[in-house]
């Protein structure tokens, strides 16, 4: 997979979980903590056992998906390892199709799981790991009556781990609750100054906030950047101001309906938009392999979720940068987020005005979505071979593709994509075809 070494938190945290022991673990987002307890939950599984032997709780299902990918992934040298993941802001009837026929580890969000407990679909008798991943998150948007919930269905003999980016007073107090002496694990969450460049600017008001937004964004070309919004409203706001502008964005917030948030992540992740406006919450489990840049339009409330929310870029060694604006009542957050970096805050100057007269990138991908899926038998390499077939288009050419039960998705460059969507359409697809259309 590409490992070749541990990163800090699986040094510290894998030898008490094998170990059996409960595990708190506190660590930036990219810091590998799914891989230590995906691994410590895999090491105690007994497969033979064709029961629901651990429970993985996450905020969001972007999150909950990505898990369950990873455990899976992690997985491939065991046979019939079955992972079932119950989110909501999708049909019940599959899921409950594939409980009937069991799974040995579930991955899924609190209030699905509530539903499905409630109904008598779910028996957590035989979990022996319960994970709480990204805790924090779940009591933030209001998750702690159903985690006690859950928790209560689940054996008092068994072993427990939770994961947090921040450590909270309500953390601390579940932990107490739930957990029996727990081993800390706490990995330094400030950032290595080496891979992500800090940059603060003073703005007077919410129009200057927009006209530095742009000007940063002209000037630094950034090929994918994240953009943090404190409310739904001003991530929308935001986006539609910079769509205004000529800008390739997308807007990602919670009132948008669950499979409209899924299309927004997967244009976002292909490449098929360099813009992501986004709130705290809905850019939880936001999987981007490599982010240029992150811009906090308005600061974050606390230093941890600011350092939260610049490790979305600079992951894994590779360099990153951070733009923050700030203004005249930000100066307790100022003081905080310095305290957190360990030194004093000068204010940049922003790039010259001429920078406005440069025309926005466009993205280098676009999406193609395909009226058809598994169900049809369609797999990834089949529309790789549809696609550079004769007089085809080249396989450079041929971005990130998901294939669904329903539907597909591919991501070819914006200079073929037309010839790209001619040969779906066309019967050149398993030698059918298939209504499609760009997102």
């Amino acid at each position: 997979m590409g490992y070749d070494s541990m990163t800090q938190i699986q040094a510290e945290s894998l030898p008490p979980i094998l170990a059996g022991d409960d595990v708190i673990g506190q660590g930036k987002t990219g810091s590998g903590k799914t891989a230590a307890f995906g691994l410590g939950l895999l090491n105690k599984l007994d497969v033979k056992r064709f029961r629901i032997q651990t429970m993985v709780l996450c905020p969001t299902r972007e999150l909950a998906d990505q898990v369950a990918k990873e455990i899976r992934t992690l997985a491939r040298g065991i046979h019939n390892v079955k992972v079932l993941t119950l989110c909501g802001g999708v049909p019940m009837g599959p899921q409950i199709g594939s409980l009937e026929h069991g799974a040995h580890i579930i991955v899924g969000t609190p209030g699905r799981i509530i539903d499905h407990l409630d109904r008598n679909r779910l028996d957590l008798s035989n979990v022996n790991m319960l994970v709480l991943d990204e805790a924090d998150r779940m009591l933030e948007m209001g998750f702690q009556e159903h985690i006690d919930a859950i928790i209560d269905q689940t054996p008092h003999e068994r072993q427990t781990l939770l994961f947090s980016a921040t450590f909270p007073e309500q953390i601390q107090s579940i932990a107490e609750r739930i957990m029996y002496k727990p081993v800390m694990v706490k990995v330094e969450s400030t950032h290595d100054n080496l891979t992500i460049e800090q940059h603060f600017y003073r703005i007077e008001d919410n129009q200057g906030r927009l006209e530095a937004l742009r000007l940063l964004l002209l000037d630094k070309q950034p090929e994918s950047a994240v953009v943090f919004c404190n409310t739904k409203r001003e991530t929308q706001q935001v986006a539609d101001s910079l769509l205004e502008f000529g800008f390739s964005v997308l807007a990602l917030h919670g009132d948008l309906e669950q499979r409209d948030r899924d299309q927004m992540l997967l244009q976002f992740a292909n490449k098929s938009a360099r813009i992501l406006v986004a709130t705290d919450v809905a850019a939880r489990g936001l999987d981007i392999d490599a982010l240029d840049a992150v811009f906090n339009y308005h600061l974050a409330y606390d230093s941890e979720v600011h350092i939260h929310r610049i490790g979305r870029t600079g992951r894994a060694g590779s360099h990153g940068a951070a733009y923050s604006f700030f203004g005249e009542n930000d100066g307790y957050k100022m003081a905080m987020i310095e305290e957190a970096l360990n030194k004093d805050i000068v204010a940049a100057t922003l790039p010259p005005l001429s920078a406005l007269n440069k025309a926005p990138l466009q993205a280098l991908m676009q999406t193609i979505q395909i009226e058809g899926g598994k169900k049809q038998k369609i797999r990834p390499g089949d529309i790789v071979g549809a696609l550079t077939g004769d007089n085809g288009i080249e396989f450079n050419d041929i971005g990130k593709i998901k294939v669904t039960d329903i539907r597909a998705y591919v991501a070819v460059s914006r200079n073929v994509a037309q010839k790209a969507m001619s040969i779906i359409t066309k019967g050149k697809l398993k030698g059918k075809s298939y209504r499609a259309w760009f997102m």
